[in-house]
């Protein structure tokens, strides 16, 4: 259980990379060209570098792989193994995992294992990259093993900066972003937690929508520094959805230091800002001392 008390934020999107010695070469040449678009410098941590990293800023982080391989071909990041890691930094880390949708039965039977054996508190998903709709039906066997134990599915929604600028986009088709798909899911799995990961570009009218008509649905504002919100984004925040929006970097494309500078900017509520910054995150989490 964290101490929340020590705590000035908890970032509910990092990413956990294949450590480059591992990674296939195309990926790495994925990972590069984003690092370009986002105008990244500097090393790429590794996991445990990432939690001392965390621990010094005082922000619990929620991490996770991408499983995209039954597109791409490449290996992910063993779930168990960001688990484990996370573990070992379990006072300032939380573990999702990640599965392809394609993998059907087997990947429902290994949602359920890693939420039992390894302590997984949600997955994520990546439509774009794992090229599927979210509400297409060959996922809901995966959705069913999520709402039985109780984790949280997260989706990147909207434009994507992997494969931006690459020929073809890298492969990568946006559309299966639209946040408005998530809304058969959240009406088929009432009780699980949804997040709609990033400012929805260019359909964020369509994930508010989803959001303030869907009890179980958050957004996390993540993979854009909040200088770039859009005046609609910011004006639910600060009323109708102030209890379901989650703060959330993106790491490493965005640091939490850049996204929490540039909030501090925008016009937000004083009362609001700790919803977004932390609690928030600490109820949907079960965070909360009982």
């Amino acid at each position: 259980m964290w101490d929340l008390d020590k705590l000035v934020a908890i970032d509910i999107h990092t990413h956990a990379h294949t450590p480059p010695e591992f990674a296939d070469p195309e990926e790495i040449k994925q990972r590069e060209a984003m690092r370009k678009y986002f105008g990244q410098t500097g090393e790429e941590l590794t996991m445990p570098q990432i939690a001392q990293y965390y621990r010094e800023k005082k922000i619990g982080c929620v991490i996770f792989p991408v499983d995209s391989e039954s597109r791409t071909g490449y290996k992910p990041f063993p779930n168990e193994e960001v688990a484990k890691i996370a573990a070992q930094n379990s006072d300032i880390m939380i573990p999702f995992a990640s599965i392809d949708p394609a993998k059907g039965a087997a990947g429902a039977r290994e949602a359920r294992r890693l939420v039992k054996d390894f302590g997984v508190k949600g997955f994520k998903f990546h439509p774009s990259t794992q090229a599927f709709f979210p509400n297409d039906r060959m996922a809901y066997e995966l959705y069913e093993a999520i709402a039985e134990s109780g984790a949280i599915a997260l989706f990147h929604s909207g434009q994507t900066g992997a494969g931006s600028g690459r020929p073809g986009g890298g492969g990568i088709r946006l559309k299966y972003s639209n946040p408005m798909h998530l809304d058969d899911v959240a009406v088929d799995f009432p009780d699980m937690k949804i997040i709609i990961a990033h400012p929805s570009f260019p359909w964020q009218e369509e994930a508010l929508a989803v959001c303030q008509h869907k009890p179980n649905v958050y957004i996390d504002l993540s993979g854009w520094s909040p200088k770039y919100f859009p005046p609609i984004l910011v004006h639910y925040a600060n009323t109708l959805l102030k209890k379901k929006m989650l703060f959330g970097s993106d790491y490493p494309v965005l640091t939490p230091d850049r996204w929490m500078a540039d909030f501090e900017k925008i016009d937000i509520r004083p009362e609001v800002r700790p919803l977004i910054l932390k609690e928030n995150a600490a109820d949907l989490l079960g965070l909360r001392k009982k």
